[in-house]
């Protein structure tokens, strides 16, 4: 699929077992693009209970927006749904490792809530970045 496209003609990430749909955006290094990619989310998954869309927006923006502060562009950001699963990945263009922090003022909870929410994540190395990903379980949800 191109940049930007969605994946059916009705621009919905339909739950095909044997078919893996991906949909992917680009992402402006701009905390103002977290409304945009959270919407975006929502306008692919409209067939996902209230309490699963809530959990996959809160760990994207979660992802986006750690990479929006802690890492470098180009942001890309993907959106896979195979089996049951809504696999979230985001690119960026820092080769330091995504890693929970202490709780504190500031922050450091994102990545606790991203452990807790999903039921698995974790980070690929690549040239020029890395992909932090996160899965979700969309079956017991329905």
């Amino acid at each position: 699929m191109s940049l930007d496209a969605t994946p059916t003609e009705s621009g919905v990430l339909d739950d095909v077992d044997e078919i893996d749909e991906t949909v992917e955006t680009t992402v402006q290094a701009d905390l103002k693009e977290l409304a945009r990619v959270r919407g975006w989310a929502r306008a692919l998954l409209p067939d996902l209970t209230a309490e699963l869309l809530t959990d996959i927006v809160m760990v994207l923006d979660e992802l986006v927006s750690n990479a929006l502060r802690h890492a470098k562009p180009p942001i890309r950001v993907r959106l896979r749904r195979n089996r049951g699963k809504l696999r979230i990945e985001i690119d960026d263009g820092s080769p330091a490792a995504a890693a929970p922090t202490s709780p504190s003022s500031k922050g450091g909870r994102g990545m606790r809530i991203i452990e807790k929410t999903s039921v698995a994540w974790g980070q690929l190395r690549r040239p020029g970045g890395k992909t932090v990903w996160a899965e979700l379980a969309l079956s017991a949800h329905r």
